[in-house]
């Protein structure tokens, strides 16, 4: 998951702390999504609709 986040922050130029902002979900909990940690479904919901992406964006690496 992380990965591809990473990949749209890239491609959208919004850092962590912008995407922090945006979404209401604190930079340590951005964190420790990096870290391995899973996300609830609340906050994939608004990491997706921030980046204007359906959350199956986020299960590619999943899939394989």
């Amino acid at each position: 998951m992380w990965n591809q986040l990473e990949e749209l922050l890239k491609s959208k130029n919004i850092t962590r702390y912008k995407l922090s902002k945006l979404t209401g979900i604190g930079q340590t909990t951005l964190q420790s999504y990096k870290d391995g940690v899973e996300p609830s479904f609340k906050n994939m919901c608004k990491i997706a609709d921030v980046l204007d992406v359906s959350l199956d964006y986020f299960r590619k690496d999943e899939k394989q």
